[in-house]
């Protein structure tokens, strides 16, 4: 499996999206065509945890203080499903393997693998 989830509007995933040779990817935009159960579940077989899906950094979470929470997994699973800008961008799924987000290391990791 090749596939990546992004958002169109977010200048980080166009700029990533330019610099990785996503040839063969599936892509899916985010916001367009929102994540499946079936898709969260994969993402979250291969992360380990709905909390390293989850985006931090939103508007969203600041705006409803959700740092200022005691948030289980069940909870990230939800707020996953609930609202798309939740989910850390972009997440690449290539094989058995799940690179999530875009910092500098996990993007080299994923030019790495793809060759």
């Amino acid at each position: 499996m090749k596939k990546v989830y992004f958002l169109q509007t977010c200048d980080t995933c166009r700029r990533i999206l330019k610099e990785v040779n996503t040839d063969g990817f599936e892509r899916q935009e985010i916001k367009a065509n929102n994540i499946t159960v079936a898709q969260l579940e994969e993402m979250h077989k291969l992360s380990g945890s709905y909390e390293a899906l989850f985006n931090k950094r939103a508007k969203l979470y600041k705006a409803m203080d959700l740092k200022n929470q005691d948030l289980s997994e069940a909870d990230y699973r939800q707020f996953l499903l609930d609202e798309y800008t939740f989910l850390k961008r972009p997440v690449f799924i290539l094989d058995d393997e799940i690179f999530i987000g875009n910092s500098k290391k996990i993007i080299e990791k994923l030019k790495e693998k793809i060759g």
